[in-house]
C-alpha cells in the first residue's frame, strides 16, 4: 500500500490524454481523465471516489496505458454488444415489401398476420408483440414517436417586426 504511480508518458502521450479526456464519450474521456489524474499524484482511491468506480479499476485503466498506450482507453466498439438482430432484419425487409402494394389490392395487415407472413418468406419466427416494436422503431431512429421533437412542436419566430413596435 501507499506505492506512488510508476506510470510514465511522454509529452506526445500526454497530450493524447488530454485530446482523449474531452472526448464525447464519457466513458473515454473519465478513464483518460483518471490516468491523467495519476500522474499527477492522486490515489486510486481517490480518483475511484471522484469518477464512481473503484479503486481497483481505476488501477486497470492506468495498467492498460503501461502495456498498450493510450489507444487502449478507447471504446473498442461504437455498436452494441449482443448477437445480429436476424429477426429485425428479415420482419423489416419482409414488411417493407408486403405493406408497399396498394391496400386495395391485398388483404388487411393485422401484426399476427404480417408475422406469419415474415415466417412464410423468410423462415424468421417473430411474435405480433416483438414486430410491433420493431415496425415502431423502423429503420429511422425516433420513428413511431407519440410527440414530435421540439423543433416539429415550435413554430418559427417571424423576423418581421410586431404591430407598434415604435419604428
Amino acid at each position: 500500500m501507499g506505492r506512488r504511480c510508476a506510470l510514465m508518458v511522454n509529452d506526445a502521450g500526454r497530450a493524447e490524454l488530454e485530446r482523449l479526456s474531452r472526448s464525447g464519450l464519457r466513458a473515454e474521456a473519465d478513464r483518460a481523465r483518471a490516468v491523467l489524474w495519476s500522474l499527477a499524484g492522486e490515489s486510486s482511491a481517490v480518483i475511484g471516489q471522484r469518477l464512481g468506480v473503484r479503486a481497483e479499476q481505476v488501477r486497470r485503466w492506468r495498467g492498460a496505458v503501461a502495456r498498450g498506450g493510450v489507444a487502449a482507453l478507447r471504446s473498442r466498439s461504437r455498436s452494441r454488444p449482443g448477437r445480429i438482430p436476424h429477426k429485425r432484419k428479415a420482419a423489416l425487409a419482409v414488411a417493407r415489401e408486403v405493406l408497399s402494394s396498394p391496400a386495395a389490392e391485398g388483404p388487411l395487415w393485422t401484426l399476427t398476420r404480417l408475422a406469419r407472413e415474415i415466417e412464410v418468406r423468410s423462415g424468421e419466427t417473430i411474435s405480433p408483440g416483438h414486430l410491433s416494436v420493431v415496425l415502431r422503431k423502423g429503420a429511422i431512429a425516433g420513428a413511431g414517436r407519440a410527440i414530435a421533437s421540439k423543433a416539429g412542436r415550435t413554430p418559427a419566430r417571424s423576423t418581421v417586426p410586431a404591430c407598434g413596435s415604435g419604428s
